[in-house]
């Protein structure tokens, strides 16, 4: 499954795993339009979506990671470290859902602004 997220400056697509319980969850709620928040190398926002974290939820995660933060009912997209990584790493808040990754340059989130609207929407095939 993908999905396009769109802010101001730019846009990405990402591939998910349609079969991921907070996944089908997210594609029930597309599209859906948020406010971008920024933590560190970190791109998250509001869904509206509520789910449980799943077995397989990790705090480390690559850079390029779509991941759904359960404590916030946030996407979380990092593309770097985070005030809490150590080194490199993309630490996330807490074990969040991992959903897929960005296709290509996870780096052009560094162009989303706290505040930008963001608008998430499926890709049909």
């Amino acid at each position: 499954m993908q999905i396009r997220i769109s802010w101001p400056a730019g846009n990405i697509t990402a591939t998910l795993d349609a079969s991921t319980p907070t996944t089908q969850a997210l594609a029930k709620a597309l599209p859906l339009a948020s406010t971008a928040r920024t933590w560190g190398e970190e791109v998250y926002f509001d869904t509206g979506v509520s789910v449980s974290r799943e077995t397989d939820a990790r705090q480390v995660v690559e850079p390029g990671t779509v991941a759904f933060w359960t404590d916030g009912d946030a996407l979380a997209l990092p593309y770097g470290p985070t005030p809490i990584s150590q080194g490199e790493e993309c630490r996330l808040a807490s074990p969040c859902n991992v959903l897929g990754s960005v296709d290509g340059d996870a780096g052009l989130l560094a162009t989303v602004r706290a505040g930008d609207p963001i608008r998430v929407e499926l890709i049909e095939d």
